[in-house]
């Protein structure tokens, strides 16, 4: 089942548990993925491209999080991090630390990387193996203290 079906299905249930938050949340997603499509002008879109507009909505909701916190406005903590909850559930599985340091480890033996110098092109092979699986700042966290 695609994403756009996933979504529906659980719209249509959210509708009839009258789960307004969900469904805020589902239409949102529904929008952005829609846009991503006439932005890329395609009918519909590659699983890749379905999973890159999630990460970056979720990713907009824990920098919101973040900025909710400092700020100390809890009435928009639990909102976000309810939204937040919703938006895990669309994500695949995301993979330990552990999982993470392994490719990390790996794909520096791949492309030769012996320094910071090397980061980016580390970065560059490393985020398509783990898209959507592993949080992008884990990850750089983790190439950082490698090539340390």
């Amino acid at each position: 089942m695609s994403l756009l079906e996933q979504l529906n299905q659980d719209m249509k249930q959210a509708m009839k548990n009258k789960e307004k938050d969900k469904l805020i949340v589902i239409r949102m997603v529904k929008a952005a993925l829609q846009n991503e499509a006439i932005k890329l002008g395609k009918n519909e879109l590659s699983e890749e491209d379905e999973l890159t507009v999630l990460s970056r909505e979720l990713k907009q909701r824990k920098d919101s999080l973040q900025e909710f916190k400092n700020a100390d406005r809890l009435d928009l903590v639990e909102k976000t991090q309810a939204e937040i909850d919703i938006l895990v559930d669309y994500m695949p599985e995301q993979l330990s630390e552990e999982e993470v340091s392994e490719i990390v480890k790996q794909t520096i033996v791949e492309v030769n990387a012996t320094s910071k110098a090397d980061m980016g092109k580390v970065m560059g092979a490393l985020m398509p193996k783990v898209k959507g699986k592993a949080d992008g700042s884990l990850v750089n966290k983790l190439v950082l203290k490698q090539l340390s």
